[in-house]
């Protein structure tokens, strides 16, 4: 059970808001070279596209079905399918947008001196990443995998996302790399029609995939069974059937 870009974009608009804000807060530059990692579909590069004309625009991902529905998309822009840790391009590159992709990856206070060291002087890095380990949504997987027959094929599902560190000590680990860094979290609240099983079908494309890929078909619709009836009791509808799912996100947007 790879990646789905039919299933991401499901709730594209919602998706793609935080990209938004993200390239909204990235300080003006006549860019040249910007590359999206973990661009997904494509919806992110779109507006990387739009606002930095006369640059040169790739995507990267992992996923060879997110590229190709990115290819689809945006036919005159490069994409490459390829992990992203494995990523050894030394640019440099005027932006380096990463919109919820490292949350997937571990140890930042590596990984980002590794990303601003791509970096042209005065270019740009813009990570956004789900903060949301700690909501109901993602204590309930844990849970259930780990109460359930499937205990040890998910032993791991859990270690797949890495834990997020306080502003602070992003803001450290950027600080002595840039001129500029600025820190943010923001929590949206996205209203998702057809109560608990919009909830659901949410996170099934993004934080579900690590406990859904490991289990043949008939244990994946019991772990979504128990799963939606806890998430039944975490999120209660609104009057209109609609749920208000609050999601986190912490940003950073670092100029070297």
């Amino acid at each position: 059970m790879g990646w789905s870009a039919k299933q991401y974009v499901t709730f594209e608009q919602e998706r793609t808001r935080p990209s938004r804000d993200l390239l909204a807060a990235i300080p003006p530059t006549q860019a040249r070279s910007v590359i999206d990692l973990g661009c997904g579909p494509g919806n992110s590069t779109e507006l990387l596209v739009e606002h930095f004309s006369g640059a040169t625009v790739r995507g990267l991902d992992s996923s060879s079905d997110m590229v190709d529905a990115a290819r689809k998309r945006l036919p005159a822009v490069a994409f490459d399918t390829a992990d992203i840790s494995q990523w050894d391009e030394p640019g440099p590159f005027d932006v380096i947008f990463a919109n919820a992709v490292l949350q997937w990856l571990p140890d930042h206070t590596t990984l980002l001196p590794a990303l601003i060291g791509k970096l042209a002087h005065g270019g740009s890095l813009a990570v956004q990443m789900p903060d949301n380990l700690h909501q109901p949504s993602h204590r309930l997987m844990r849970e259930i995998a780990t109460n359930g027959p499937w205990a040890r094929q998910l032993a791991g599902a859990a270690e797949s996302r890495t834990e997020m560190a306080d502003p602070s000590t992003y803001y450290s680990v950027l600080k002595p790399h840039c001129s500029r860094v600025d820190v943010w979290r923001t929590i949206y609240h996205h209203p998702l029609a057809g109560g608990a099983a919009g909830v659901v079908e949410w996170f099934k494309g993004s934080a579900l995939r690590p406990f859904l890929e490991p289990l043949d078909e008939a244990q994946r619709e019991q772990f979504l069974a128990r799963y939606l009836q806890a998430i039944e009791q975490a999120y209660p509808a609104l009057d209109d059937g609609t749920v208000l799912l609050p999601f986190p996100r912490v940003f950073m947007v670092a100029t070297r």
